[in-house]
């Protein structure tokens, strides 16, 4: 049985790392990037607290997601890193928890992505434009399977379709999980890894997730770490 209380963000950002003209963000659930209403986003309380003049998002979070974010300092840093995450040349690697059994645990997810109700998506099985997802899935506790995601393209909710999808969606998605009560304490989605090539140097950045019930559950945190570097694990053929 699953028992859930209310996520209360521990911060609503920390600084990771920094590089040649960029940041390395951690940004908390429930963040949003940009302001929404008179509420500041990321970015702006970023700058603010920093006193620095500009900041550029170079990519960005669903604001339930937590995890990595790159912010530029420069202009020129910010149109070089968009268009390596244009050009698809950063690896992105994440971690989901779900209550479902996946229909495929070690795999390739790709379709094309239509719109459907209520602001949602669906996988297609049509290929024209497709998203492409890698995923692992391990079991980690009775009735919660830990999932990798290492998504190829940047569609809009492209990780939560496909584990929708896989008859298994995100743990706390209230888009496309079921409803359940009571409702999980946040949506169990973090941007783990980031990988890429600037400036002549290879970066690797990674943040293990420690916000909400389930990911700071004693045997959740050991799967987590037992997983290693998600970058070397035993990826499927992109065939």
């Amino acid at each position: 049985m699953l028992l859930w209380t209310m996520f209360q963000p521990m911060s609503i950002y920390r600084i990771v790392d920094t590089g040649p003209d960029f940041l390395v963000v951690y940004k908390s659930p429930g963040t949003n990037m940009h302001f929404q209403g008179q509420t500041p986003g990321l970015c702006a309380l970023v700058r603010e607290d920093l006193r620095m003049p500009a900041l550029w998002p170079v990519h960005r979070l669903d604001q339930d997601t937590s995890g990595l974010v790159l912010l530029a300092t420069t202009k020129n840093a910010a149109r070089d890193l968009g268009l390596l995450f244009q050009n698809q040349q950063v690896n992105k690697f994440y971690l989901a928890l779900t209550d479902k059994t996946p229909k495929k645990k070690h795999g390739l997810i790709q379709g094309d992505m239509q719109r459907s109700r209520r602001k949602t998506w669906k996988l297609c099985r049509s290929l024209h434009s497709p998203a492409r997802t890698q995923i692992i899935a391990r079991s980690v506790i009775l009735g919660l399977r830990l999932v990798v995601l290492r998504p190829l393209t940047g569609k809009t909710h492209q990780l939560r379709v496909a584990m929708k999808a896989l008859g298994a969606p995100i743990l706390g998605d209230r888009l496309y999980h079921e409803q359940v009560y009571p409702w999980p304490d946040r949506l169990y989605l973090h941007a783990h890894t980031l990988c890429f090539t600037f400036r002549g140097q290879q970066w690797t950045f990674c943040c293990p997730p420690d916000e909400g019930q389930y990911f700071s559950h004693e045997k959740i945190r050991q799967g987590v770490q037992d997983l290693g570097s998600l970058v070397d694990l035993p990826w499927p053929a992109l065939g």
